[in-house]
């Protein structure tokens, strides 16, 4: 009977990357620092023999699943979309699987998942709560390695953000610059009681830089938005519009917002940026090639995928260590729909 290609090692890897067995395990799991030119030879090694790690021996050994869990609030989202592909890349290369969730307006899923790390299904989760309040992070005292992601802000637990006040402010500020007064905000307005944390920091930095003009913010200004979709963005377009209120630039918390608001501008005989400035959030692929292209604050996504991944293989491994934040840098890509 022939047998089929035979299955590489660990040992064949290190062979081949001129490293130990336990070398090729620390680039695997990525729990111990490798330098970057070693783990570099690794990788390399590991895609030429094609090698797959062994979960289920590596589970035998340690009480490990070698699995993950990411769970965001709604997977349809472009932004959404690039992150898990972002986040299961990362995983890959440390010789993680990866569980993803949808946890949409269902807190509860959050709950299922920590309950699965207690049952040993998976080893750990990285969790992007919209509100604190609904988390299981804050009506749980005996968490699992757990990394949130996103602007929630806690101490309890590991977490990877961007300062999106000073993000929010960097918007604003430049659409002031480029001669703007009345700067629409569409994702949060003030004193919503459903807030959620992103929203909240983005309108203080919003609200910094009126101050900084000597301009007062505007409640009708102010339109909140439910789902921060194209779909939402375009709803909130709408009601602005019908406020019947003065605007000459928009600032949308997301660029699927600005999508669909800029579609509602157009149909409405407005154009941009001619008539009205629109800058978004998140630089997802179509900013760079819809009409006009948008100007928006970016951020090193595989950078945020690294940070959040490390940090929980490293509470997996030391569940006992303070809690970190690592804030992931931001910056304005200005493009064609705020330069007149």
């Amino acid at each position: 009977m022939t047998r089929g290609p035979r299955r590489a090692t660990v040992k064949d890897v290190a062979a081949l990357a001129g490293v130990s067995p336990k070398t090729v395990s620390n680039v695997m799991t990525g729990t111990v620092f490798v330098r970057p030119d070693t783990r570099e030879k690794v990788l390399a090694a590991v895609e030429e023999l094609r090698f797959v790690p062994n979960l289920s021996a590596r589970s035998l050994r340690n009480g490990r699943t070698g699995v993950i869990a990411l769970a965001l609030p709604d997977l349809a989202t472009a932004f959404s979309a690039d992150m898990v592909h972002r986040v299961v890349q990362v995983a890959h290369e440390r010789g993680m699987a990866v569980l993803i969730e949808e946890t949409a307006a269902e807190p509860q899923r959050e709950y299922d998942l920590v309950s699965r790390a207690r049952e040993h299904q998976i080893d750990g989760l990285i969790l992007n709560p919209i509100r604190l309040k609904d988390s299981i992070v804050v009506h749980d005292d005996q968490l699992p390695p757990v990394v949130l992601i996103g602007e929630v802000e806690q101490h309890k637990v590991d977490r990877v953000l961007i300062d999106s006040r000073q993000a929010g402010y960097d918007v604003a500020a430049h659409l002031l610059r480029r001669g703007a007064h009345r700067i629409a905000v569409l994702g949060g307005k003030t004193g919503a009681v459903d807030a959620v944390a992103t929203s909240v920091q983005r309108l203080e930095g919003y609200h910094r830089a009126l101050r900084e003009h000597a301009i007062q913010p505007d409640p009708a200004l102010e339109v909140d938005v439910a789902e921060w979709s194209m779909v939402g963005g375009a709803a909130a377009a709408e009601e602005l519009l019908a406020r019947g209120v003065e605007f000459d630039a928009v600032m949308a918390f997301t660029d699927s917002i600005a999508f669909g608001a800029v579609h509602v501008l157009q149909e409405h005989g407005l154009e941009v940026p001619g008539d009205v400035l629109v800058s978004g959030f998140d630089d997802v692929e179509h900013a760079r090639f819809m009409n006009p292209t948008l100007t928006t604050v970016a951020l090193d996504r595989r950078a945020y995928a690294e940070a959040a991944v490390d940090l929980l293989l490293t509470r997996i491994g030391d569940r006992t260590s303070p809690s970190r934040a690592v804030a992931i840098p931001h910056e304005l890509v200005v493009r064609a729909s705020t330069t007149r």
